[in-house]
């Protein structure tokens, strides 16, 4: 059989490109989302100790935009590293995955933040904007999607990757399903009826989730993957706080959201059937695990990681979302390169890494940061 071995693609948008514009020349202004440090009442805080992996550079300005998903982990990162480096100004605009591309397309920004790779035709743009190199990818940050319930009596539900695929396409709707009590056996599941919940924005958190279905179950899931949801049936809302509200306020609600949706709605979550020992249910811990088994397949010192369904790995939670950080290999901006390789290094780094998991995020293996590292070092 041949290996599902897939690299998750992000979608170029022209309403994206739009969007960045809007914002382009205002990405410092508090109405665009820029990041500040400082205590609520306005005061500021006495900095910390230089950690021994934080190199600061002095003065220093560098920009960046893109995911949402990683908003909470950058917002901790500028956070720690102003304190460290006080000469150096960071700034992080979450519009969202297509827009943080374009504004890095567009030299607006020295880096862009995406949950999906960057598309041929957009590496092939990349060299207009990477002055003798091109765009790329470094994970910097990942995370499980957890796939939430509501089910009155049901604390622990098992489901795979066909059951769910079926669930989310509307040709499992009852809870009391064979294919689900197959999984559960001695669970009494109501005889309630499913009502599968998506993303009806553009999302990264839908492209990851069917690329997950579309890899581990292509007979169940003859969709196309996407950052639009391609299944048929159930409700919808915009953003995964929606979702994750309708799944906590609904009996017999299934959806799908970042974990701390469900931590902090105390939200029960699927444990998923791989195949590989027992089934894993979603944590910073077993997500890093996940991130660990993928494939380094970039070429240069382009980090991209692949999946590979075929091959579970027991205690990997399969179902991730991995930020990347887009950058050039040459050609970077000369006014913020070093602070930005400053920065990325610490982002990547054991003290950038270290409290991820206390935001429900899940740290980088030691081998890829590694990787990440050396290709911060490298770049001109």
């Amino acid at each position: 059989m041949q290996s599902r071995r897939r690299v998750r693609r992000a979608r170029t948008s022209r309403w994206s490109t739009l969007l960045a514009g809007a914002c382009a020349g205002t990405l410092l202004l508090a109405g665009c989302g820029a990041q500040a440090t400082g205590d609520a009442d306005g005061s500021r805080r006495e900095a910390e100790p230089v950690a021994a992996d934080i190199d600061c550079v002095g003065q220093g300005k560098v920009r960046g935009s893109g995911s949402t998903a990683q908003q909470n982990a950058m917002e901790h990162w500028i956070d720690e590293y102003q304190r460290a480096c006080r000469g150096t100004r960071i700034a992080y605009n979450p519009l969202g995955s297509g827009a943080g591309v374009a504004q890095f397309q567009r030299r607006a920004t020295a880096f862009g933040g995406t949950d999906g790779v960057l598309s041929d035709q957009e590496i092939k743009w990349s060299r207009d904007t990477c002055q003798g190199g091109r765009a790329i990818h470094l994970p910097m940050v990942g995370g499980p999607i957890a796939i939430g319930f509501n089910l009155p009596g049901v604390d622990h539900l098992v489901l795979d990757a066909p059951t769910l695929a079926k669930i989310f396409d509307a040709r499992i709707t009852t809870w009391d399903d064979p294919a689900v009590k197959k999984l559960n056996p001695g669970t009494e599941l109501p005889s309630l009826p499913i009502r599968p919940m998506h993303r009806s924005d553009d999302s990264g958190t839908t492209q990851n989730f069917q690329d997950y279905l579309a890899g581990a179950a292509p007979g169940a899931w003859p969709h196309p993957v996407d950052k639009s949801w391609q299944g048929k049936g159930g409700g919808a809302g915009s953003g995964s706080s929606r979702i994750a509200s309708e799944v906590s306020s609904s009996p017999g609600t299934i959806g799908y959201f970042e974990l701390s949706f469900a931590a902090s709605r105390k939200i029960t979550t699927v444990s998923i059937g791989t195949g590989a020992g027992e089934p894993v249910a979603p944590t910073t811990e077993t997500a890093s695990a996940g991130i660990g088994a993928a494939e380094i397949v970039g070429e240069g010192n382009d980090k991209t990681l692949a999946f590979d369904y075929d091959a579970p790995k027991a205690g990997a939670y399969p179902i991730v979302l991995m930020t990347y950080e887009i950058v050039c290999d040459k050609g970077n901006q000369a006014a913020s390169l070093p602070a930005l390789k400053s920065f990325l290094s610490y982002t990547a780094g054991a003290e950038g890494q270290k409290h991820l998991a206390a935001l429900h995020y899940a740290p980088l293996p030691a081998a890829v940061a590694k990787e990440v590292r050396r290709a911060v070092r490298t770049l001109s």
